[in-house]
């Protein structure tokens, strides 16, 4: 499959503008949009924090596993994964088999920031120590080969460093 035709998933932890910049490039590119939280929600017939609260992290884990391969095998689809998903081994490779993979970066001082109000309360990782969730992270994130740093920039920016990315891989 050519470069151009793989998916391109958008990864890396809360706040780094996965969904937001996804959109944006979706737009430039005339893709579709997806985002996985998205697909869990419909595929379970609940919001994260009700599949949390009501079935735990495990079932959470296993609904998520299963959007990401059914995700995997479509095409000319640009998809913003949950900060988890490609912390997963199994979950990263298949994403990496399949298409495009950008792990968007920032620092937890913007992390913070951007993750206040009424975004928090759908985040249910938020409510634990986030900094720890985020350092246990990096090692996985640093296995992604493309990395864009979003820390100050804007979206339109960052979305338009990934659509150049995708052109020139």
């Amino acid at each position: 499959m050519a470069t151009n035709e793989r998916n391109i998933v958008l990864t890396g932890f809360m706040g780094t503008g996965k969904t937001t910049v996804g959109r944006l490039v979706a737009q430039q590119i005339g893709w579709q949009f997806v985002d996985s939280d998205d697909a869990i929600v419909e595929r379970a017939g609940l919001s994260i924090p009700e599949i949390f609260t009501q079935h735990g992290e495990e079932v959470f884990r296993q609904i998520e596993r299963e959007v990401c391969r059914s995700l995997a095998v479509q095409q000319a689809v640009v998809i913003a994964t949950g900060g988890g998903m490609l912390v997963d081994a199994v979950n990263r490779q298949i994403m990496l088999d399949s298409g495009f993979v950008v792990c968007l970066m920032a620092t937890p001082a913007a992390i913070e920031s951007r993750l206040t109000g009424a975004e928090a309360t759908n985040r249910p990782l938020l409510q634990h120590d986030w900094i720890a969730l985020f350092n246990s992270r990096q090692e996985a994130y640093n296995m992604i080969p493309h990395q864009v740093d979003t820390t100050d920039k804007s979206p339109d920016e960052v979305a338009q460093e990934i659509v150049n990315l995708w052109r020139n891989a």
